[in-house]
């Protein structure tokens, strides 16, 4: 494959699809997932099942997406809440100065384009990140949220089939216009 960098550690489930410019290692990808161009997924990684990751995005050692997992364009997780270039000798980390904090993204989980999914982070089930956020806390499952920091803006309810979304609100109508219920920060 022209243009694509797999390690040979590489776990590669049945009929993953790759744009080019890709660079694996270390990392497993579940059957059907589509990996878009200029993606890098490292080490310790996991995605599963029916994902699909636009491209420009970078998921580092420690992220889990469960099956059903949309990632948008220029997504960035990170894995380090107080990232170093130095150990306190002054001398260039390396992987024995610190630990990996790890990211889990539940199943059927979307992310908006450009958004920024910190360390030590559960992303609930079929819970939506808004483009551009940063999300610092725990999302709910069936929450949308969107914002620096993102918060809850309302819940979503499912139908039968899991597969369509309802949308229940937050907002109620109230003469003259909406009233909102003060947002929560996730």
């Amino acid at each position: 494959m022209k243009y694509l960098c797999i390690s040979e550690d590489v776990k590669l489930g049945k009929n993953v699809k790759f744009s080019k410019f890709i660079n694996l290692y270390g990392c497993s990808i579940g059957d059907n997932t589509k990996i878009g161009a200029f993606v890098e997924v490292q080490k310790n990684s996991r995605i599963g099942k029916n994902c699909k990751i636009s491209s420009h995005t970078f998921i580092c050692e420690g992220v889990t997406l469960e099956d059903h997992v949309f990632v948008g364009h220029n997504v960035t997780f990170i894995n380090d809440t107080y990232p170093r270039a130095t150990n306190p000798l002054g001398e260039l980390q390396t992987e024995s100065d610190w630990k990996v904090e790890p990211t889990l993204v539940k199943e059927g989980a979307s992310i908006g384009s450009g958004s920024t999914i910190l360390s030590n982070v559960t992303i609930g089930e079929r819970a939506i990140v808004g483009a551009g956020s940063v999300v610092t806390k725990n999302v709910p499952p069936n929450a949308i949220v969107a914002g620096n920091p993102a918060k809850i803006l309302r819940k979503i309810k499912e139908n039968v089939r899991g597969l369509r979304l309802e949308v229940r609100g937050q907002e109620r109508k109230k003469a003259g216009g909406l009233r909102r219920k003060k947002r929560k920060t996730v």
